[in-house]
């Protein structure tokens, strides 16, 4: 209603001739008729025409809009949609039949039936998409949310705009808050609203000579900075004053921003997917305050209370959200499990950082149970991977685990992490709803009954080029055999390498990341113990970790405040002195010395590590554990950029041979 009145109170002040000297306004003024109406009708768009507010007995004014609006939306030729559609946040109150039905085209072909595409912003545009094809020629214009422009679920929407409208516009504001976008120069950028997710105005024409076959000529053009350098280019710019670039969207993904896939033929490895038989998304608990803690005893009398009657009580669960939603019913599942010490586990939260989970099937949201439980039998690595990042993300989000795996492991804001298990234990609980289905059961088991989750066809592949012969358990002595252990060496190391990253940037952003294969058997052995490093360091099991380059010379509470981050040259505070190494402090008067810039900035996944475990804990005093770890970690880091660099110069020429 609110708009709708303002709509009219504007207008009619405009058709008054508010505006205008009163000597103009005679001239230029309209005096509607008695039985004549401002065509601003009260409606939902996206509702069928024929809606039921048309026969509301009691209510003829609104039936009479409703019926008004009925014509417009089934009669006549609409030529122009435009606005600023709601975005996700109204996701669910339009969820008709009708608009659900249009929707379809849009998820078409897809195995991603729902991801991403029942946003309100995508079925407006499907909605006007669908108007004026009807119409057969018009413009739809509309600021939204940008994700369309470049998400893999949107790749049949692109196809099929593409295939509707003669010219596709597409000016890119950007502005993501949620991932901190930055300028391509390194300065910030701002949203156009005082919102969190990036926005970009998409104009899209429908000519009468369009046919049928044919399909639209795609230009894109970006801007970047501070929301008033950009609102002073809207203001003064019109569509032909812009130096649009023309893309050239290719099939399957059609992308409406340009892309560089001149190298595509030689990223034609193995996919990840395709190298581990079980793999999936991280877990998610959806009650992450409940369910997690950095202290095993916080967390284990957590849970005794959410077990008991307190748990019911108001305090209880307003604070930890002991309520229901639509996805997730923690009521029922409370009442159908029980408390267990046995279920609390340690699970990679963040990069480094390792967090206490209590866990269990029957009251985890989103256990993922079938790849989660080879992780908690048995001793085993997981590797930590995702199948594609956010446009800007460089693809640094590759992990490796002994533990449970959070699906916000490593974020990107394009989805969850992948956690694939290298060892498959036989299933031995009424959990496991695929018993005794073992992929790999043809080679011999191993440690506990475990096989490698390898496909045969990968393993066979690997073994031809090198011409060694695979043992399934552990690791081979790199003559005449070798394991899944060495295999995992060797793929970590690949996917550290620099020039692996930098040169199949835009492959890495769409798709799961290739393994290329190495016949050179040299090259095999140097990455595997250059992984084997990596691995140790990752799991915070190398030696050479106790090796600190950081001091914590003052003593104090503890207490993480607000951690600033002080490179080398820049002024001590209170003193004024310039540092001759990198500090971080996390109070005004204890610090951590001896964190070099590279190290500090240094990022897993979408985190920078450093900076994200001590901001996690933020109001939290560190224990001498607490502070060991971070040193530790600060070591691996360092080592990692080391490792980094030598496989790089191990590796001869890209595509590996």
């Amino acid at each position: 209603m609110a708009p709708y009145a303002v709509a009219h109170f504007k207008l009619g002040m405009q058709l008054a001739g508010q505006d205008l000297p009163k000597d103009l306004r005679n001239n230029w003024v309209y005096d509607f008729a008695s039985d004549e109406r401002l065509q601003v009708y009260l409606t939902n768009t996206l509702e069928e025409a024929e809606n039921p507010w048309k026969d509301l007995w009691g209510y003829e004014v609104i039936g009479q809009e409703a019926r008004s609006a009925s014509v417009v939306k089934r009669d006549y030729p609409i030529m122009v949609v435009l606005g600023n559609p709601p975005y996700s946040n109204f996701g669910r109150m339009n969820r008709g039949d009708w608009v659900l039905n249009l929707l379809k085209d849009y998820k078409k072909d897809l195995n991603e039936k729902k991801l991403n595409l029942d946003d309100d912003f995508i079925k407006f545009i499907r909605w006007a998409q669908w108007r004026i094809d009807r119409t057969g020629i018009g413009v739809l214009a509309f600021i939204t949310n940008n994700t369309y422009i470049d998400g893999l679920t949107h790749r049949r929407m692109r196809q099929s705009l593409m295939e509707t409208f003669s010219e596709i516009y597409i000016l890119d504001l950007h502005g993501n808050i949620a991932k901190k976008e930055k300028c391509p120069n390194g300065t910030m950028d701002k949203n156009v609203f005082d919102i969190q997710q990036g926005v970009a105005i998409g104009i899209f024409i429908k000519t009468a000579n369009k046919n049928e076959t044919s399909i639209a000529n795609v230009y894109h053009k970006e801007l970047w900075g501070l929301r008033e350098e950009k609102y002073n280019i809207l203001s003064n710019t019109d569509l032909s004053g812009i130096e649009w670039t023309k893309v050239e969207p290719r099939e399957k993904y059609f992308f409406f921003v340009p892309k560089d896939f001149t190298i595509e033929s030689e990223f034609s490895g193995w996919l990840l997917s395709e190298v581990f038989n079980l793999q999936q998304g991280g877990l998610s608990t959806d009650r992450d305050e409940l369910f997690f803690d950095f202290d095993y005893n916080v967390l284990k009398n957590r849970i005794e209370k959410f077990y008991s009657d307190e748990g019911m009580r108001s305090e209880f669960r307003d604070a930890y959200k002991v309520k229901n939603s639509s996805s997730y019913n923690i009521i029922s599942k409370r009442r159908k499990t029980h408390f267990d010490p046995n279920n609390i586990h340690k699970c990679v939260y963040r990069p480094f950082d390792l967090r206490y989970l209590y866990y269990h099937p029957g009251i985890t949201s989103r256990p993922i149970y079938e790849v989660m439980r080879h992780m908690l039998m048995s001793e085993n690595l997981g590797l930590i991977f995702m199948r594609q990042v956010a446009l800007q993300d460089v693809y640094s989000h590759f992990g490796i685990t002994m533990d449970l795996v959070n699906n916000r492991a490593f974020y990107s804001n394009k989805g969850r992490v992948t956690l694939a298990p290298l060892y498959l234990l036989p299933p031995n609980d009424e959990n496991s709803s695929n018993q005794n289905k073992l992929v790999n059961a043809e080679w011999p088991p191993g440690k506990d009954g475990r096989v490698p989750n390898l496909a045969p066809e990968f393993v066979a592949d690997f073994a031809e080029k090198l011409g060694l012969e695979f043992v399934s358990d552990g690791k081979g002595d790199l003559k005449s055999t070798f394991g899944p252990e060495d295999v995992l060496d060797y793929i970590y190391a690949v996917f550290h390498s620099p020039t692996y990253r930098e040169r199949y940037a835009e492959f890495l952003k769409i798709d799961f990341p290739r393994v290329p294969l190495t016949s050179d058997l040299n090259l095999f052995r140097k990455l595997c113990a250059l992984g084997e490093e990596l691995v140790a360091l990752h799991l915070l099991e190398s030696p050479i970790l106790l090796q600190f380059i950081t001091h914590y010379p003052i003593t104090g509470e503890n207490l993480v405040e607000r951690p600033r981050y002080f490179a080398p040259g820049e002024l001590v505070p209170k003193t004024k002195e310039p540092l001759e190494l990198g500090r971080i402090y996390i109070n005004k008067t204890q610090y951590i010395e001896g964190i070099p810039p590279e190290i500090w900035e240094f990022q897993v996944g979408g985190y920078q590590v450093c900076q994200k475990w001590l901001k996690d804990r933020k109001g939290r005093k560190l224990t001498y554990d607490d502070i060991t770890h971070y040193q530790k970690v600060v070591v691996a880091l360092q080592e990692t950029i080391r490792l980094m660099n030598e496989i790089d110069e191990a590796i001869p020429k890209w595509p590996i041979e």
